[in-house]
């Protein structure tokens, strides 16, 4: 049963004559003797007193923050070992172990969408040594599918570092008789009642960028859903799906192989991942721009010096040469530096949020 409003946490009653400073030892004070004391002189020594175990309780927590991390941080990655969100966390964690002077733990709770993990590090300890690699996917996308969300993105949590994004990209069966954005429309529209789209999801972002593509080209295919873009990846190359809006590790080694043709980046720029490939827009169908970005996050409440050492660290990762190649040769980019302040990744969240929102709502599909 939770407390009652004059009730604290561990059921005793809290009234304002037994008022403790919220310390533990030694830094409990007992006030009462602060309210009843008459004599005014000792009501400023114990005031006194009191206002000096305060000073000396924050000072503790800042140098408790300043000398972070004392040991090894856990980065929970709320996927799939092997999915492209655990290749980004592990390529960083590697530069920002070195950094940090700690090493960070890998730790890979998947289910329910990516939620599972995501509330783990809502519900843990805001003392710096656990933390989210959180995608759009958990961040925005899962929650506005849910009728009760079991975590707040924007009070449970506080922006640590956007790092890394992958295009998505339209790529197709080898043998599907199109290389173009409006061959592609125009078979599909012709054959439609017997193509099936993969994803990595009901409610992924792949679901999500194929369903704005085939809205925007008036199309109504049959999707199939899987536990990661690769899975999906793999049944497109073995002929059992026709398309693909994959994330860009994904779709990097069956364009590579040539077991799948990429038609569109399904974004508003070229990406130097795929140099050769134009975007939807430059084909003629606006409006589907679809990204994967992610980015660290710390449980809400955790001291301002751990959340800027933490994005100082991947910053600096970020900059250095190996890590961009290692990135770059597993389909992903890093975010160009004016867009990793902790400012921007809050705005972007904002915004993605209710982008995300609104998508859900157009789609009619039906709330969990």
């Amino acid at each position: 049963m939770l407390p009652t409003s004059d009730q604290s946490s561990d059921g005793t009653a809290e009234r304002p004559g037994n008022i403790c400073t919220k310390f533990s030892a030694p830094f409990a004070i007992n006030l009462d003797s602060l309210f009843k004391e008459k004599n005014v002189r000792n009501r400023l020594r114990l005031a006194l007193l009191v206002l000096g175990t305060l000073a000396i309780a924050a000072a503790a927590a800042q140098a408790s923050a300043q000398g972070w991390p004392t040991r090894p941080v856990t980065v929970v990655v709320p996927f799939a070992a092997g999915s492209s969100t655990d290749t980004a966390a592990r390529i960083l964690a590697v530069g920002m172990s070195e950094a940090l002077g700690q090493q960070l733990v890998i730790e890979n709770v998947g289910g329910a969408a990516g939620m599972t993990g995501t509330l783990r590090v809502a519900r843990s300890a805001p003392d710096g040594y656990q933390m989210l690699f959180g995608t759009v996917d958990t961040l925005a996308i899962a929650p506005a599918l849910q009728k009760q969300p079991p975590y707040d993105t924007l009070k449970d949590f506080v922006p640590a570092g956007m790092v890394v994004e992958q295009p998505i990209v339209l790529i197709v069966r080898e043998d599907l008789p199109v290389k173009t954005l409006a061959e592609f429309a125009a078979y599909a529209k012709a054959n439609q009642s017997k193509m099936q789209f993969g994803s990595a999801g009901i409610g992924s972002g792949s679901h999500f960028a194929c369903a704005k593509l085939n809205a925007a080209l008036s199309i109504d295919t049959v999707h199939v859903p899987y536990r990661s873009s690769g899975l999906a990846a793999q049944d497109l190359i073995g002929g059992r799906l026709d398309y693909l809006c994959a994330l860009g590790a994904a779709a990097r080694q069956p364009i590579e192989s040539g077991k799948a043709k990429a038609i569109a980046l399904l974004t508003a720029d070229r990406s130097a991942l795929f140099p050769q490939l134009t975007t939807s827009k430059e084909q003629g169908v606006a409006g589907v721009d679809s990204y994967f970005w992610s980015a660290f996050l710390f449980p809400k409440d955790t001291p301002a010096a751990i959340v800027q050492k933490l994005a100082d660290a991947s910053n600096k990762t970020l900059n250095m040469p190996e890590t961009v190649e290692r990135l770059r040769n597993a389909g992903i980019e890093p975010v160009a530096a004016d867009r990793r302040s902790l400012a921007y990744q809050r705005d972007l969240t904002v915004q993605e949020m209710k982008n995300w929102a609104d998508q859900v709502k157009a789609s009619g599909l039906p709330l969990q």
